[in-house]
């Protein structure tokens, strides 16, 4: 649905939004046992996602450096010492999910 309502998030301050988005990546970094499969299934995005919307904020780092910085480490690294293989379910349930965000 769309409206031409104000959006009230456009009147979080940006430093408050700010806060909060290191505080979620934080606990994302912490969190390492909630995979990215997992997170997509559930909610439609994951840290990968989180680093391509910062380089589309403005971020002037590449793909790579991004997906680092909400990893905490490399992404090599986080694959082989945090990623699980997914399962058939887990694809599937991502699919679902990530077709939710699709706005037409």
């Amino acid at each position: 649905m769309t409206t031409n309502a104000p959006d009230p998030l456009d009147n979080l301050p940006d430093g408050v939004a700010a806060q909060a988005f290191r505080r979620l990546v934080r606990h994302l970094q912490h969190r390492h046992d909630a995979q990215n499969i997992d997170l997509m299934g559930l909610a439609g995005f994951c840290r990968n996602c989180l680093a391509d919307w910062i380089r589309d904020a403005g971020f002037e780092g590449d793909k790579m450096a991004a997906r680092e910085l909400i990893h905490g480490m490399p992404q090599d690294e986080w694959k082989a010492t945090r990623q699980t293989p997914a399962t058939d379910e887990q694809l599937k349930r991502m699919e679902t999910s990530v077709a939710k965000n699709r706005v037409e």
